[in-house]
């Protein structure tokens, strides 16, 4: 049963941090709202769409994680009851490959938010500085949340390599 509780703690841990997404774009949402009621600068009426973007990305990506998730933690149970071993290898194989995704991740965004920076200083027109600035933001939204699941995963895949699964093996 340890592997079941260590699985259910992880997918339960990130049913929580899924919601940081959720809520960050639900501000970026009430942000892009309140520059199209509130904009007056040409500035302020070119944030209206790409914080309206990034709110719906970051609803999309918060959504998806949460009921991916949650419908985890009851599959978990099931797919330990039926097959304990092959459970455990599935468990080790997906996060060694979710592992391997995050190297990515955490390559190219750095570079993305660079591209955006030197957009915000080499072009001035008002649209683009607010399509860079919102990009920067956006992005840093998900180094931040994905930095602590890459953390939760990375703890999740050490602990499952230590449990002894003879214990888990039917004779």
């Amino acid at each position: 049963m340890e592997i079941l509780k260590l699985a259910t703690e992880w997918a339960k841990a990130e049913v929580f941090s899924t919601r940081f997404f959720i809520i960050f774009a639900i501000l970026f949402l009430l942000a892009s709202i309140g520059f199209w009621q509130l904009g007056k600068t040409d500035l302020a009426k070119a944030y209206i769409i790409p914080t309206l973007v990034a709110g719906i990305l970051l609803m999309t990506i918060g959504l998806g994680l949460f009921y991916t998730n949650k419908s985890r933690i009851n599959q978990f149970e099931k797919e330990f009851n039926a097959d304990a071993p092959a459970f455990y290898q599935s468990e080790i194989e997906r996060t060694e490959s979710t592992l391997k995704e995050y190297t990515v991740v955490f390559k190219v965004i750095p570079i993305l938010i660079i591209i955006a920076a030197l957009l915000i200083l080499f072009i001035q027109t008002p649209t683009w500085r607010a399509i860079s600035i919102t990009t920067i933001a956006m992005l840093t939204v998900i180094i931040l949340v994905d930095g602590t699941a890459y953390s939760r995963i990375e703890a999740y895949h050490t602990a499952l390599k230590l449990i002894d699964l003879k214990n888990y093996i039917k004779k």
